[in-house]
């Protein structure tokens, strides 16, 4: 640089504007990798609601082909299946969220009343990481001036405090995802005439399920045509044995 070209405002970037709207604009990987844990949770709970219900209502419709047996049983399982999943959903993340607030405190805790230590662990932390001694107090300096807690909490816990779930928001989008799913085999085994409604639920429901197979794959960066497979065979059995289950009922004249 000449002498005299102006030197970098405080703050900036060295390569200039487009870069700084770049870093500014650009997705965070971890925000990018919780969006899509979300979604693939939307994706598997909205699954287990197509094949819970589907096995219901295919086994009550094969004992009876009145609808309200079939609808009853249908509607008690997206309301017993929502309902479960929520609390399931509840119950797992408060213990985690639990955890995580347990261990936010106990490190607010020590870096009060030790700081000291805490700086050297850090710094200890980084060294570990590769970086030379001197580079490793430097950062730590630098990140303990501008949030301790944060800085302690990535390096030590690998736990960013705005990422803590809550677990009504996971119970509610877990009830949510499961009743969605839900709505395909309640809607195929309802709306047909008697002699297609078994076929056309199995047909719909095992195409729904290699859809939100694939999908779930792809978010996770699996083999989508593995993932659709494998679905689709589970999702095939538990029709066809709740189905035979339900027939066998049916003749036997116990329903």
């Amino acid at each position: 640089m000449n002498a005299d070209e102006p030197a970098d405002a405080p703050g900036t970037n060295a390569a200039g504007p487009d870069l700084n709207r770049h870093l500014e604009t650009e997705p965070h990987g971890d925000d990018t990798a919780h969006r899509l844990n979300w979604l693939r949770a939307g994706v598997l709970g909205a699954n287990d609601g197509i094949v819970s219900v589907a096995a219901i209502v295919v086994g009550v419709a094969g004992a009876t082909a009145e609808l309200g047996p079939i609808l009853t049983a249908g509607v008690a399982g997206v309301v017993g299946g929502a309902v479960s999943m929520a609390l399931g959903e509840y119950v797992s993340v408060s213990s985690q969220s639990d955890s995580q607030r347990a261990l936010i405190e106990k490190e607010r805790r020590e870096l009060a009343e030790d700081p000291e230590a805490e700086l050297a662990e850090l710094t200890a932390i980084y060294q570990a990481k590769g970086l030379t001694p001197e580079t490793a107090a430097k950062v730590a300096s630098e990140l303990t001036a501008h949030d301790v807690l944060a800085a302690h909490l990535s390096a030590e816990l690998n736990i960013d405090e705005a990422d803590i779930v809550s677990p009504w928001h996971a119970a509610f989008a877990s009830a949510i995802a499961f009743t969605i799913g839900a709505i395909l085999p309640m809607l195929a085994i309802l709306l047909p005439p008697p002699g297609i409604r078994v076929p056309l639920t199995f047909i719909s429901v095992l195409v729904a399920l290699a859809l939100t197979g694939a999908l779930g794959a792809w978010i996770g960066g699996g083999s989508k045509t593995r993932a659709a497979v494998r679905v689709v065979v589970g999702g095939a059995l538990a029709l066809a044995a709740t189905f035979v289950i339900g027939n066998l009922l049916g003749a036997s004249g116990v329903v």
